[in-house]
């Protein structure tokens, strides 16, 4: 047994306006397809994706996301997932290119996996 337990991220609750938006940014930008639906889907309250995220849907929200400072997303390939979030209108922040602001206000993190660690980390099922 090591000093410090290992851990991972299981996933990250947003509440965002336009719940589609986000779940094409996310599935076409880093792949993210979806794990479950909570409702109708197409108008669903609540989506998970595999990799780890829950989208709530609230059309009230009014952002900046203020409960949050930002996503850590880990990817397989930085340079296409870039390329990828181009078309969305998102804007790079100061922090450098690999930072992303969405246009609701949500900041993106994404940084390059080592090799393998991706495919490892999505082939666990957290509910096995």
């Amino acid at each position: 047994m090591s000093d410090h337990p290992q851990s991972y991220l299981e996933h990250v609750a947003v509440r965002v306006k336009d719940i589609h938006w986000h779940l094409r940014f996310f599935r076409e930008v880093l792949g993210l397809s979806i794990r479950k639906v909570d409702g109708d889907p197409a108008a669903p309250r609540q989506v998970w994706t595999l990799g780890g995220m829950q989208f709530i849907h609230d059309p009230a929200f009014e952002g900046p996301e203020g409960r949050l400072a930002h996503l850590g997303v880990m990817t397989n390939d930085l340079d296409a997932a870039l390329e990828a979030a181009k078309p969305f209108g998102v804007s790079e922040m100061p922090q450098g290119r690999n930072w992303l602001r969405l246009p609701d206000g949500l900041a993106v993190e994404i940084m390059q996996a080592s090799p393998g660690s991706v495919q490892a980390a999505l082939a666990v099922d957290p509910r096995a």
